[in-house]
């Protein structure tokens, strides 16, 4: 069925060795769909359901299989399909992960599919020889199966070919079996349902229209996919709903209901020549085994070569005629170890009820691959197969939709399961060896919310968090604030590198992207922008100003002060900031301190004579006790409120700070100090702090904000609101 495959992405078997549309694609879909269920559970469906209720069942279950070829189709026309089928496809649009997490189920699915067909074959091969034991038979067939398969995927195509001629005689008896039958029936339009309910019976029936997974899971082995894949899929879809039309409505003529529930093989009594028909069931269950035994290992090959199974290197090994013999012996173990299970207890209506889930999910994943590609209207997504997003649309919730019509508690398992094999391949770090579509659709949403945003009344205070800029000329000096600006930002604020690299300091801010990339790996969203400029402040200010008006822009300037700073430069970056609305946090770290224990901070307060409201909207205290408590939760850490004012105000000022730890929310732990007397005399009197935070004011004084480090004997924050904070809110 399948042929020479080399599944490493850019890496092709010999144009002589691949397949073209008929016998790559077309071939071995239809034999899969002509299967075991037409032979030995059509009837069955028919008597069960009806001749109306079989016509829906196979049109819902057409309809689902019709808009995942079509969804198939239109990728396959857009991209070069990597080997590995719907693992492929899903991969290269939605990142490996997800791919992954599909692509076992899907591997799963096909191993089982071979037991499916073994046990149909058998069912088949006992109403010739009713005294043989059906294990023996299974077993048999099975092995037999393998040795085909074992030996090369073209001996197993060149089979196929023989076999679908026979399927071509079976179907040309059943037909004239119709005129030369002794009696025709009235068909029971609806059935009773005696056997299994409705969406029972539509379990059983599904794989008949699962074929497709076959031909796609041969991407890498056809000389042009784009073209073939569409053409040979969707000629076999049509095919064979024409098919299961007719043989619906034959079967309803030819026997009762009674008939159809009873005997699996009714195909076979009414046919006109009843060994043609066992002739096609022999050999079209067979040769669904066949292909599924070689199209399953491709899938796993394809998973073995990106990481996501284990033994990487042992899996992915394929001979010079392209077959990967480990994968198909090691899908044989699993298959035959399912068969074991299946002829103890089960049987073929269990093993085809379970296949029908995966499948399921996969065709649902197409679907959504598809969809999604569509809504990003991205310029790489050009097929030259185009079709309307509602069937995508369409796929993607009737298979959803079905698979909790048919078992809901399975349902619900299988998608747990597939997303914990997510969670786990995407903590395992698989790197794809091609770009995906996420970026683009993060891209997408975010551009999205942009504009709905926009057009909504604005909520800066109440949606504010930290987004830091830090302009730097000297990368060592954002590396002693990293730990500092982490417990400023973490876990939802933003910090953005500005790198003015002048004349003389270029080679200074080579690392600067590699810092960045270490808040990423922290958890902090960082991002970096480099300046060309021959003036530090220059460069600052246009920076600033260009992103005034991005929608996520900067709202803190993050600034500090060393011993050597140029408080000249340093004093027109602040007093630009207001221009800006952007708020200001300037670090003056203590030489020996540090920031000590990084536990205690100190807010300092001015005193509100004569009105001491916290409501008012006025003062400078928003940022300070916003990035205190930021700075608290990261260090887990605690607040004292302070304040320095005259005898008069101390009552209302103790008031006051208790009001103010209250609206603000602080943490309980948090003390108030109330100092009488002048401020530069009372700094040091309350509890000493690994952190004091003071407002800045307008006009700022940096020769004050120095001094105060040897007051308070440890690190000092100066903040100045931007406006836009609300500690109360």
């Amino acid at each position: 069925m399948l042929t020479s495959i080399r599944l490493r992405f850019g890496r092709t078997t010999p144009s002589d060795n691949k397949f073209g549309t008929f016998g790559g694609v077309f071939t071995p879909t239809i034999l899969t769909i002509l299967g075991a269920i037409m032979y030995l559970r059509l009837g069955w469906v028919v008597g069960n359901a009806g001749l109306v209720g079989a016509i829906i069942i196979i049109l819902l279950a057409e309809a689902i299989t019709i808009a995942t070829g079509l969804a198939v189709s239109s990728v396959a026309t857009n991209t070069r399909v990597g080997a590995g089928g719907a693992f492929a496809i899903i991969s290269q649009s939605l990142g490996l992960e997800i791919g992954g997490s599909v692509g076992i189920p899907l591997f799963f699915a096909q191993s089982i599919s071979v037991t499916l067909y073994i046990l149909a074959f058998s069912e088949g091969w006992l109403a010739i020889f009713p005294t043989h034991s059906m294990v023996v038979v299974a077993i048999i067939a099975f092995f037999v199966v393998c040795g085909i398969a074992y030996i090369s995927a073209q001996f197993a195509i060149k089979i196929q070919y023989v076999i679908m001629a026979i399927i071509a005689l079976s179907l040309i008896s059943v037909f004239i079996g119709y005129f030369t039958a002794p009696q025709l029936y009235t068909p029971q339009l609806v059935g009773t349902f005696q056997s299994a309910t409705f969406w029972e019976t539509f379990a059983i029936f599904f794989p008949a229209v699962t074929g497709i997974m076959v031909g796609i899971s041969m991407s890498g082995s056809l000389r042009k996919p784009r073209r073939s894949l569409p053409l040979g899929t969707m000629s076999a879809i049509f095919l064979g709903m024409v098919v299961y039309l007719l043989l619906a409505y034959w079967l309803s003529r030819v026997a009762t209901p009674e008939e159809l529930v009873n005997n699996f093989t009714i195909m076979v009594d009414k046919a006109f020549w009843g060994w043609a028909v066992l002739g096609g069931l022999l050999g079209a269950t067979f040769s669904s085994a066949l292909g599924s035994l070689v199209g399953a290992p491709r899938v796993m090959q394809a998973l073995s070569i990106q990481g996501i199974l284990p033994f990487k290197g042992y899996f992915s090994q394929e001979t010079e005629s392209g077959d990967p013999k480990r994968a198909l012996i090691a899908t044989g173990a699993i298959a035959f170890v399912i068969l074991l299970v299946a002829l103890v207890g089960g049987g073929l209506d269990a093993v085809a009820g379970t296949i029908s889930m995966f499948f399921l999910i996969t065709y649902a994943m197409l679907n959504l691959v598809v969809l999604i590609e569509q809504t990003l209207s991205m310029v790489s997504f050009r097929p030259t197969f185009k079709i309307p997003r509602f069937v995508p649309l369409i796929g993607l919730i009737g298979c959803l939709f079905v698979m909790f019509l048919i078992n809901a508690v399975f349902s619900i398992i299988a998608i747990i399961a597939v997303l914990a094999m997510y969670i786990f391949l995407a903590r395992g770090g698989i790197e794809a060896e091609q770009d995906d579509v996420r970026s683009g659709l993060f891209g997408t949403l975010a551009r999205w919310a942009v504009i709905k945003a926009s057009e909504m009344p604005p909520a800066v205070e109440r949606s504010w968090k930290p987004a830091v800029l830090v302009p730097l000329d000297n990368v060592g000096k954002l590396t002693g604030s990293y730990r500092f600006l982490w417990a400023m930002t973490y876990p939802q604020g933003t910090v953005d590198a500005l790198g003015i690299r002048l004349p003389t300091n270029k080679e200074d801010m080579s690392d600067l992207p590699w810092l960045t990339e270490a808040f990423l790996k922290d958890g902090i969203y960082a991002r970096t922008t480099m300046l060309d400029e021959d003036n530090f402040v220059n460069g600052v200010r246009s920076a600033t100003q260009v992103m005034r008006y991005a929608f996520f822009r900067p709202n803190i300037l993050f600034l500090t002060l060393h011993s050597d700073t140029d408080l000249a430069r340093m004093q027109s970056l602040v007093d630009s900031t207001a221009a800006y609305k952007m708020g200001v946090a300037l670090l003056a770290r203590h030489p020996v301190v540090e920031l000590g224990r990084e536990h205690l901070i100190n807010i300092w307060l001015s005193g509100r004579a004569p009105e001491w409201d916290v409501s008012t909207r006025t003062g400078n205290n928003h940022l300070a006790l916003l990035l205190s408590y930021q700075l608290a939760r990261n260090w887990d850490g605690a607040i004292n409120l302070c304040m320095a004012v005259s005898a008069e105000e101390a009552t209302h000022a103790e008031d006051y700070l208790q009001e103010v730890a209250l609206q603000a929310r602080l943490p309980r732990t948090t003390q108030v100090h109330v100092r009488v007397g002048a401020f530069r005399d009372q700094v040091s009197q309350v509890p000493r702090a690994d952190l004091n935070v003071f407002g800045l004011p307008k006009p700022a004084d940096l020769t004050f904000c120095g001094e105060m480090v040897g007051l308070v004997e440890g690190s000092c924050v100066f903040v100045r609101d931007s406006g836009e904070e609300n500690a109360y809110i």
